[in-house]
């Protein structure tokens, strides 16, 4: 049982408010008194907001529901669907001609594209790895992946296969002539990249060369050379006794590579943070990255390890000076949504109140201590699941709330807006121009953005296969429209217009094939699931000139709101029931398998082994999607709740299989009765046509908080 201490008329978790008055405050020059009662006063004035805008939600999607039941689908009416969305002000009037007012952006937000990751933050070893993979080997992450042929003669084994570090160090050239070609030959011919007189020398088999543009040579580090491209570095590691140098006529070590430029530290869809305990941990790690204090020990290959946070990195500029650049991603922290509540703290009434509330007090609070992160102050909060722009502009007075009670300068602390709500999307400029003075990124969320346009049009009829929805025409649609209205509000070399996951973290060879499609839709950065995966995707903005790709859509036809709303529903005629089985089969595995590690771990990301053993990185945003179609299936009458409840049955025991080398794991069959886990995933899928949005996180958290209760 939590114990409470009354701060300013609120009750708080006295492990919360320890955490506060002990350690976020400390140093800050804001008194603890001072601060409960600007917590207090922000509880009051802004839960009510708050409860309205979700009762506003529900009513809106009671009245599309019942469109639905007397219309059918879209398709049958689309103009009078559109008519039906401005009358009950799901769609508003779109603000004339505007361009956006943030100032005070890093470089990284505002002119430098590449990838960026998402990390769970309640994990301080991933946060570090995240915040510390601004810089990566090239080879190692060539060497390890597919990203390179792993068969015959250069296959991966249990030792050096040379062969196959020749394959990368090949490969390598071929990315340093893309980016930095030479004025005579190529880079695999060099003998020599000499630094005299702070300028750069090269030696190639048929004689001296340079740089085809010397200028992308900007300094250097003893033998080590630094380029750079569209604003990206590349360090050549020159190194005649490393093992790999030795063998190269001009001693190239390793190619190091700027990539991951900013990184997402993870508050929601990653974390399965559920109480007060779980949240203080999550803060905890978030407090010191600001700090740069954070370190992690942990054992690999029976050695222990600690993982700090990076260094800059210090060179020689090309005018003879220090040159030092950012050994960190630029950290962003995502928040909660609108929705849920924490039982941390309860308001005057005993309610608990509003869990994005209190992660903008907290995460702000640790904020202040930064001084490593952003060059201007400022704090990039990326904040989820918005509907529509009253909830951004909702989002902003809680921002600037905090900002007063902190004596922040106003629209110091920076929103990213998460279009992945369908009222968002449709609402798309009136969503930025209600944050125009504080947005610095919009970013498709196609994950939880197909998962609420399945649960708003729930009563529509049944939704196809998860396969055949990512070919349709809405989702080219909403990507589009996301990019040419950012590039219509003055994004462009000012703010982030970001792409979404790529779920298959050991599937890099396809990654590099198909993402190199976001920065030439125009997409400054894109999310990626890992370190290695930061560093390859890196060579795309090397490929494509983002600013370029933008200047070139600019005045592309913004596509309407017709495709927007043109998904369609399935025929189940048209599918076998071998066919149907297969589909409910895949969803309940994914969900189970998802589902099984947070509530009995309380695991919120992590790579999920799917039916066919394929890891995929799994978060609440995909297990939306399986328990939205399952749910879906289920109102029309495609699969019976027999036929659900025995497939996931059937599926747990596919799972416990999966899962069998894990000793922290808790079989689900035999116990379907008694596996909260198994309740929780069934749950989602029975009750997902009545939960809030279709999200997963009242079931998820209320499964978890009793496993924790029980423990």
């Amino acid at each position: 049982m939590a114990h409470y201490v009354t701060k300013a008329g609120l009750q708080v978790d006295a492990r919360l408010a320890a955490f506060i008055e002990t350690e976020a405050l400390v140093g800050t020059g804001i008194a603890a008194e001072a601060y409960w009662t600007g917590v207090s006063g922000l509880v009051a004035r802004l839960m009510p907001k708050n409860r309205a805008l979700l009762a506003t939600r529900d009513v809106l999607q009671a009245k599309i529901d019942a469109w639905h039941r007397g219309n059918g689908p879209v398709a049958h009416d689309p103009k009078g669907y559109e008519a039906f969305l401005r009358d009950i002000g799901y769609l508003v009037a779109e603000p004339g001609d505007f361009q956006i007012e943030t100032e005070g952006l890093d470089p990284e937000i505002s002119s430098v594209c590449g990838p960026q990751l998402v990390v769970p933050v309640s994990n301080a070893r991933y946060a570090l790895n995240a915040a510390n993979a601004r810089w990566g080997s090239l080879y190692d992450a060539l060497y390890g992946t597919d990203a390179l042929e792993r068969t015959g003669a250069l296959a991966l084994g249990k030792a050096y296969n040379p062969a196959r570090g020749a394959a990368v160090v090949a490969r390598a050239a071929e990315f340093l002539d893309e980016a930095f070609p030479l004025l005579k030959g190529h880079h695999a011919e060099v003998t020599a990249y000499r630094i005299v007189d702070n300028q750069l020398h090269i030696d190639t088999k048929s004689g001296p060369t340079t740089l085809k543009d010397k200028a992308q040579f900007v300094g250097y580090s003893g033998a080590n050379v630094l380029l750079r491209h569209h604003g990206l570095h590349a360090e050549l590691v020159i190194d005649p006794t490393h093992m790999i140098g030795k063998d190269h006529p001009a001693g190239l070590a390793d190619v190091i590579v700027e990539a991951a430029m900013s990184t997402i530290q993870d508050c929601e869809d990653s974390v399965a943070a559920v109480d007060a305990e779980d949240k203080i941990g999550v803060y905890r790690n978030w407090l010191g990255l600001m700090t740069g204090a954070l370190e992690d020990t942990f054992e690999k290959g029976g050695k222990l390890l600690t993982r700090r946070m990076n260094p800059d990195r210090t060179y020689t500029g090309v005018d003879g000076q220090p040159l030092v650049l950012k050994g960190r991603s630029l950290l962003l922290v995502r928040n909660v949504g609108h929705l849920m509540t924490s039982t941390a703290i309860l308001d005057a009434e005993g309610l608990p109140i509003g869990e994005g509330l209190m992660d903008a007090c907290v995460s702000v609070l640790c904020a202040l201590h930064d001084t490593l992160n952003s060059r201007h102050g400022s704090i990039y909060i990326v904040k989820p699941k918005m509907h529509g722009p009253d909830e951004v502009a909702f989002a902003c007075e809680i921002f600037a709330g905090v900002e007063a009670m902190l004596g922040l300068k106003p629209n110091t602390i920076k929103i990213g807006i998460m279009d992945e709500e369908r009222r968002t999307s449709a609402n798309l400029k009136a969503a930025i121009h209600a944050a125009r003075a504080r947005v610095f990124f919009i970013n498709t969320g196609f994950l939880d953005r197909t998962g609420d346009e399945i649960h708003t049009s729930m009563q529509a009829g049944p939704v196809l296969r998860k396969d055949d929805v990512k070919s349709e025409r809405w989702i080219q649609a909403y990507e589009d429209r996301n990019v040419l209205i950012g590039l219509e509000t003055g994004f462009s070399g000012k703010a982030q217009i970001g792409k979404g996951m790529w779920a298959r973290p050991d599937d890099m060879a396809a990654m590099m094939q198909a993402k190199i499609g976001h920065p030439n839709a125009g997409a400054n950065t894109a999310w990626v699931p890992s370190p290695t995966a930061a560093i390859l995707h890196a060579l795309h903005y090397h490929q494509v000139d983002v600013f370029a790709a933008q200047k070139r859509r600019h005045n592309q036809e913004t596509p309407g709101l017709d495709a927007l709303f043109s998904m369609p529903v399935l025929k189940p005629e048209t599918l076998s029931r071998d066919e149907i089985q297969r589909e409910l089969d895949n969803n309940a595995q994914g969900i189970l398998g998802y589902v099984v590690r947070w509530v009995d771990q309380g695991v919120g990301c992590s790579k999920v082994p799917d039916i066919n053993n394929v890891g995929l990185m799994e978060d609440r945003a995909t297990c939306r999607i399986s328990a939205q179609a399952v749910a879906n299936w289920l109102t029309h009458g495609v699969v019976s709740l027999a036929d659900v409840r025995a497939s996931f049955e059937r599926m747990a025991g596919v799972v416990d299989g999966q899962n069998a080398g894990d000793p922290l794991y808790q079989t689900m069959s035999g116990r379907f009765d008694e596996s909260e886990a198994f309740k929780a995933a069934l749950a989602l899928a029975v009750e997902g046509a009545t939960q809030p949005s279709g999200y997963t996180e009242p079931i998820l958290h209320a499964a978890r908080a009793r496993v924790k209760a029980n423990a």
